[in-house]
């Protein structure tokens, strides 16, 4: 978040922040609201939650910062309009399509390959063993790849 939030402050284009801004700010508290709960779930004191939630909360801006002066004042304009911005930006996006894919195929791979058992009644034969199978199917491995790759494929096809 910190990082798109860098890369736009460092644009010429108000509407480029301001868009940033406001994704970041709304889904900031139910990314905040989730972490808690997860913690609250996993058992952890509620001191160190509030230690985890402040670490959390000062990425952003601490990144935000970093970014911004990374990328540097001095090639502001220079940047914003080919490399540094748009890289920027695509890394902030990637990391969040990394969480967000790793999440999903963790549970998918995990069931695909715990072969758990679940009962299954039948009035005929008494009770039946079947495999709960859930794994990620080939078309949607190759949706996944697609969709990874889409962003770089554009960067190519628009680029001058």
């Amino acid at each position: 978040d910190g990082v798109a939030l860098g890369a736009a402050a460092t644009t010429s284009h108000t509407d480029v922040e301001i868009i940033v801004f406001l994704a970041i700010m709304l889904h900031k508290a139910p990314a905040a609201f989730g972490l808690v709960t997860f913690l609250l779930h996993e058992g952890i004191e509620r001191q160190r939650i509030r230690k985890h939630l402040l670490i959390f909360s000062l990425a952003a801006p601490v990144l935000a910062l970093v970014t911004y002066f990374g990328i540097g004042q001095e090639q502001k304009e220079r940047f914003s309009s080919v490399n540094g911005t748009g890289i920027a930006m695509l890394f902030s996006a990637g990391t969040f399509l990394y969480v967000a894919t790793v999440h999903v195929l963790a549970e998918l791979t995990q069931k695909g390959h715990d072969h758990s058992y679940t009962r299954v009644q039948n009035a005929e034969a008494g009770v039946k063993i079947a495999q709960s199978e859930r794994s990620l199917q080939n078309l949607e491995l190759l949706i996944l790849v697609i969709g990874c790759l889409t962003p770089l494929i554009l960067t190519f096809i628009h680029h001058d």
